[in-house]
């Protein structure tokens, strides 16, 4: 199964679309910074399930800004970043990811797409699909409890 993680998507939801379309993904993650956005992919594909975490420029959501997850047998941890100051570094998500047991660390929040494997714990920055000039988005793949993730440009 594909998983199409986007972050960052600033109000671009032909860009969500666009990645929808490319990608057919089995599930859509949203990590925050237009929660609004992915309210309006759910009425464009209706049938596909999504979810998503709040953003720092998602004011006054109620959701939980850092989500534990299991997709097809994979542990993840889902988050923006901002709770763990990832433009800083990274560690402290990795951390909080390591002590939940996750396979699977996903966060946005820097605008930066990233993918690293230090062997115990895969992880993906999507980069921002929102983002004017180099719009891009991740994908999360999902065989027998495996995953692998890869960032694409849309």
């Amino acid at each position: 199964m594909n998983v199409l993680v986007v972050s960052d998507s600033h109000g671009k939801v032909d860009k969500l679309i666009q990645a929808v379309e490319q990608v057919h993904p089995g599930y859509v993650l949203h990590l925050g910074d237009c929660q609004r956005d992915l309210e309006k992919l759910r009425q464009a594909f209706p049938m596909l399930p999504m979810e998503g975490v709040p953003g720092n420029c998602d004011w006054g959501s109620c959701d939980q800004p850092e989500r534990p997850l299991e997709i097809g047998g994979v542990r993840i941890f889902a988050l923006h970043g901002h709770t763990r100051n990832v433009k800083r570094s990274p560690m402290a998500a990795m951390y909080a990811a390591k002590e939940y047991g996750a396979q699977v660390l996903l966060f946005g929040h820097t605008h930066v797409p990233l993918v690293d494997n230090d062997g115990s714990l895969l992880t993906l920055n999507p980069g921002a699909a929102g983002d004017p000039l180099h719009p891009t988005c991740g994908v999360l793949t999902i065989e027998n409890g495996r995953a692998d993730v890869s960032t694409l440009r849309l």
